[in-house]
């Protein structure tokens, strides 16, 4: 038993329109920050390649560079190239050392 007062009940009434709230803004995107440990070793192997034991370390360094680009490292290519570079370098440098003292 309604009375006139009363409004009537939310689900009774077909020209009342349902709404929804409004959807919560999406916050933007943002790209995590690349962790470039592997690329930033490789670049280090390159520096150390062109001292000592190039093949080891030149190696090492295009290994971890290759790995580094793979796993989504920017640097992971270039540190690759540069163990490359850093590795023919030293090779270059050890026989052109050997064979002056020679």
């Amino acid at each position: 038993m309604t009375s006139s007062q009363d409004p009537p009940p939310q689900g009774d009434d077909p020209n009342t329109q349902w709404s929804q709230p409004p959807p919560y803004p999406q916050p933007p995107y943002k790209q995590p920050p690349s962790n470039q440990v592997l690329s930033i070793i490789g670049f280090v192997c390159a520096v150390v390649a062109v001292l000592f034991i190039p093949i080891l370390f030149g190696l090492a360094g295009i290994v971890l560079g290759i790995v580094g680009h793979t796993r989504g490292e920017p640097l992971g290519k270039w540190a690759a190239v540069a163990a490359g570079v850093g590795m023919i370098i030293g090779i270059a440098l050890g026989v052109i050392l050997v064979s002056s003292m020679s």
